[in-house]
C-alpha cells in the first residue's frame, strides 16, 4: 500500500489563527466555524456527547472526599453523586481498585486533587461517569519497566458507555495510563496530561468494532507506546493533540505515536509531533486519514491509507490551527485551580 509523509508547511490561516487560539477565541475552519466550547466547560463534546449524553453525577448530592474510605464508598454508591477529591489519597493495599459505579463525577477541588498508587476501575456496563482534574500516579513498580505481572492501570474501563475522561495528569503507573477496553463505546478524552510511561494509552481488546471515541489536546510527553494504540475502534478522531519527547526512542519496533490496528478508522487533524519515532501508523487492515498536522523531527512510519470517516457527519467542534497546540495544551492540559474548586461543578443549572 502507499505510503505518504505529510507536508511541513503551515498555511497563513493557522498563523494568524494562533493569537485567537490562546485567548479562548472560536478558531476554526473557514467553512465551518462551530461556536465557540470554553476549555473550562463542565458538558463533555466529542462522542461522549452523542447517544443522550454524559452528565456523571449531575443533579446527585455533592460530596467532598480526603480519605480512601471515603472516595471508595461515594464511588462506588448506586445512587448518583459529584464527588469532590480534595488532596492527596494514597491507597492501600499498592495498586488498590476504585470501584467507579454509574452516574458519578469524581473531580479534584482545584489542582489539589490526587489518587495515588492506585487505578478508577469501571466494570463491565457502568456508564455515565465523568472523571476530572486529578493527578493519577505511582503505581508503576522500580525495576519492572513492562509490568507483565500486574495490571495496575491509573484507569481502565471495560464494556463500559458514556464516560468522559478530562483534565486529569497521569504519571508513572505501572501499566496502562488509561485503558479503553472490550466494546466502550461513546468515550471522550480530553486536555489530558499522559507523562513518564511505557503502556500508555491502549483501547481495544475486542474482535468487535465498535467503539466510538475522541481524543484531543492531551499532551504525551516521555512516554514510549500507545500513545494511543487504537485496536479494532469503529470510530477514533484524533485532533490537535502534542506528542514529543518519546522514552527509549532507540527501540525501533515498539516506541510509537498513534497506532491505528485491526479495522480501525481513524482521523487524525492538527496535531503536532515533535521528536516522536513512528508519529502514526496503521495496520494493513486498518484505515487513517492525516490532514493538517505538524511534524518536527520526526522519523519511521507515516501512514495514510483509506477513507476512515468524516467527523463532522458525526458532531461539531472547534479544530485549533496545529502551530498553536504546544502552547495551548501545555497551559490548557491536566489538573486546573478553577476546576472542581466550587460546589456546584459540574453545573446541572445552566445560570450558575
Amino acid at each position: 500500500m502507499p505510503q505518504s509523509r505529510p507536508g511541513h508547511g503551515l498555511v497563513l490561516a493557522a498563523v494568524v489563527g494562533l493569537v485567537a487560539a490562546l485567548c479562548l477565541g472560536a478558531v476554526g475552519e473557514a467553512k465551518a466555524a462551530p461556536a465557540p466550547v470554553s476549555r473550562w466547560s463542565d458538558r463533555p463534546h466529542g462522542f461522549a456527547s452523542l447517544a443522550g449524553g454524559t452528565s456523571g453525577g449531575a443533579g446527585g448530592k455533592v460530596v467532598t472526599v480526603t480519605d480512601q474510605a471515603s472516595l471508595m464508598k461515594y464511588a462506588a454508591a448506586e445512587e448518583p453523586y459529584v464527588i469532590r477529591v480534595q488532596g492527596t489519597i494514597t491507597a492501600e493495599p499498592f495498586g488498590a481498585n476504585i470501584e467507579v459505579a454509574s452516574d458519578k463525577t469524581i473531580v479534584g477541588a482545584g489542582a489539589s486533587g490526587e489518587l495515588v498508587q492506585g487505578e478508577f476501575h469501571l466494570a463491565p456496563g457502568t456508564h455515565n461517569v465523568i472523571i476530572r482534574n486529578l493527578t493519577i500516579r505511582d503505581s508503576a513498580i522500580e525495576g519492572d519497566w513492562d509490568c507483565k505481572d500486574t495490571d495496575f492501570d491509573g484507569i481502565q474501563m471495560d464494556t463500559v458507555h458514556h464516560v468522559w475522561v478530562d483534565h486529569n495528569r497521569f504519571s508513572h503507573i505501572c501499566d496502562g495510563q488509561l485503558d479503553v477496553r472490550k466494546d466502550s463505546e461513546y468515550v471522550t478524552v480530553s486536555y489530558n496530561r499522559f507523562e513518564d510511561n511505557n503502556k500508555t494509552f491502549g483501547l481495544g481488546w475486542t474482535t468487535d468494532v465498535k467503539t466510538q471515541i475522541t481524543i484531543d489536546h492531551n499532551w504525551f510527553a516521555h512516554t514510549k507506546q500507545r500513545n494511543p494504540s487504537v485496536d479494532n475502534a469503529a470510530y477514533a478522531h484524533l485532533y490537535n493533540n502534542y506528542l514529543t519527547a518519546q522514552e527509549d526512542p532507540g527501540d525501533p519496533v515498539w516506541t510509537y505515536g498513534n497506532w491505528s490496528r485491526g479495522r480501525t478508522k481513524m482521523v487524525i487533524e492538527n496535531s503536532y509531533y515533535q521528536d516522536v519515532q513512528h508519529p502514526y501508523q496503521a495496520d494493513g487492515t486498518a484505515e487513517l486519514v492525516q490532514r493538517g498536522s505538524i511534524l518536527r523531527n520526526t522519523t519511521g512510519r507515516h501512514d495514510e491509507w483509506g477513507a476512515a470517516f468524516d467527523p463532522r457527519d458525526f458532531y461539531d467542534y472547534r479544530l485549533d490551527p496545529a502551530a498553536a497546540v504546544p502552547a495551548i495544551v501545555q497551559r490548557f492540559s491536566g489538573p486546573q485551580e478553577r476546576i472542581g474548586a466550587v460546589l456546584h461543578v459540574p453545573a446541572d443549572d445552566p445560570t450558575a
